[in-house]
């Protein structure tokens, strides 16, 4: 069974996820932790929990949730997983850094590309890759349909959907990849958004008002 700790880190309010199961093994998603205080936080929690970190994840890779990114992978000896659409916006995220006045070292190592149903493993449990584009070229979710719970990223969030006026957002794009890759899951599976408070999909069918 997986746990799932949630840190809103940086000015811009992004949510990252530690995975962690009962050996300690441990995924990060998304590490958002711009500031040394929020590093030392996350990593702090690492140590409290006697978690061994195995894999990095970036479900896009808008700045605000790759501040950590070399961080996390510098600490732990990890390889950022992405999806292959995805690189020219992590190359592009430190331009981006200084247009909010935010400059930040990028992660520059290796990468280990993601495609859509492939599997992640942690210990027993497994994560599927969902291709959820719309919000940013080479957007993905995570899905574990054994704990019930999908990391959506900025695809879906509690109320709304992710913004499309980036570079490479696409309204149609996302409304069909939660249609069609989100609403289809089972109706009780709790969503775990980009920013912002958890939902579910049961919730965000009945009542958001961006998919009616």
């Amino acid at each position: 069974m997986i746990r799932i700790k949630s840190f809103e880190f940086s000015p811009i309010q992004e949510n990252t996820y530690l995975l962690y199961n009962e050996f300690n093994d441990c995924i990060i998603i998304d590490p958002g932790c711009y500031f040394d205080d929020e590093k030392d936080e996350l990593a702090a929690f690492i140590t409290e929990m006697d978690l061994k970190p195995v894999m990095l994840l970036n479900t896009h890779c808008h700045l605000d949730h790759v501040f950590g990114n070399k961080f996390i992978a510098e600490k732990y000896a990890l390889e950022l997983h992405i999806h292959p659409k995805e690189k020219p916006v992590l190359d592009y995220a430190p331009v981006s850094g200084l247009g909010y006045n935010m400059p930040f070292d990028n992660y520059t190592g290796e990468i280990k590309y993601l495609q859509e149903n492939d599997v992640l493993k942690l210990g027993k449990d497994n994560l599927k890759v969902l291709f959820t584009p719309g919000h940013s070229p080479g957007s993905v979710s995570f899905y574990d349909a054994q704990d019930k719970f999908v990391i959506s990223g900025d695809a879906l969030f509690n109320g709304s959907i992710g913004r499309t006026d980036l570079p490479g957002g696409n309204y149609d794009q996302l409304i069909g990849s939660i249609k069609e890759k989100l609403l289809t899951l089972p109706v009780d599976t709790i969503v775990y958004s980009g920013h912002g408070p958890f939902t579910t999909i049961g919730a965000e069918t009945a009542h958001n008002p961006f998919l009616k």
